[in-house]
């Protein structure tokens, strides 16, 4: 929502600062659709020609968390490490049991209680691979840090790509503007011979290209890249709880420890307070015994 806010302040302040200047917005609108076609038309097939299809549809899917905004809220990082308190809990006192969570997480009744969480599956993948890796004396906390840092940030840097992407597109609009803009000089070179207020017309016209170049690359694109980068930096915390609670976890530390650790190492305005986690891990005990 506060995304469409920021589109309207932009086209307010914009077009109505031009029109309150004595800006005649007629001129605008006349060169517009073709300029538009031009300069939109270019930065598409520019965009197309440096994507592969993969590329290409992730980043027609993340345009959306410019309104959307992060995926992971407060309860969900409660809820994450509710989930992982059991698991932990269970690989503690009956690693056979756990075998069949991890091994089958859609059927697991505990991964169940989430499904939020088990519909992702990078972090439902994170964790069984992190606890499967555990029973097979892969427990090294140092290593598996190591081996989780890395695989995250590999993650994380493929869903930048769309963030990237958007961004190089913002940085070829304003010379794509400045294309339309020139052909539009050319057009009134043409017509050299017509008087002063159509030749005035037409390289207003003209003009527009690289107004719209610049408008676009600074107004939209360059703040959607931004924003898309943002959300992506966010939602990377959820994945980063999950190595802190495994690594604590191989320290032998005690499941309600571990699951501190991982609410103490959640950003401020996503971390459940310690009294709504021991409420939640409360609830999950008495789940667990039933």
């Amino acid at each position: 929502m506060i995304g469409l806010v920021g589109i309207a302040i932009v086209f307010a302040m914009v077009f109505g600062g031009y029109m309150l200047a004595g800006g005649k917005i007629e001129i605008i609108l006349h060169a517009a659709p073709h300029e538009i076609m031009t300069i939109a038309g270019a930065a598409l097939g520019a965009f197309i020609i440096s994507n592969d299809t993969h590329g290409i549809k992730q980043t027609a899917k993340d345009i959306s968390k410019v309104f959307k905004g992060a995926h992971w809220k407060t309860k969900d990082y409660q809820d994450l490490l509710c989930l992982m308190f059991q698991l932990i809990h269970i690989a503690r006192t009956n690693p056979v049991l756990l075998d069949n969570h991890i091994e089958d997480p859609a059927a697991s009744p505990i991964f169940g209680a989430y499904p939020k969480i088990l519909k992702d599956k990078e972090g439902v993948a994170l964790i069984c691979d992190t606890l499967r890796s555990a029973s097979m004396n892969y427990d090294d906390p140092h290593q598996v840090e190591e081996v989780l840092s890395k695989r995250i940030e590999a993650s994380y840097q493929s869903a930048l790509h769309s963030a990237h992407t958007l961004q190089s597109t913002a940085d070829g609009l304003p010379a794509l503007g400045i294309v339309a803009a020139v052909l539009g000089v050319i057009k009134t070179m043409a017509s050299i011979d017509q008087p002063p207020a159509i030749l005035g017309g037409m390289i207003g016209g003209a003009l527009v290209g690289t107004f719209l170049g610049v408008f676009l690359a600074y107004g939209f694109v360059g703040p959607f890249a931004a924003r898309v980068k943002a959300v992506i930096d966010e939602d990377q915390h959820f994945y980063n709880l999950i190595r802190e609670v495994m690594v604590a976890y191989l320290h032998q530390h005690a499941p309600n420890i571990c699951v501190e650790v991982g609410r103490q190492n959640t950003p401020a305005g996503l971390r459940p307070s310690y009294d709504e986690l021991e409420g939640a891990l409360k609830d999950s005990k008495h789940s667990m015994a039933a």
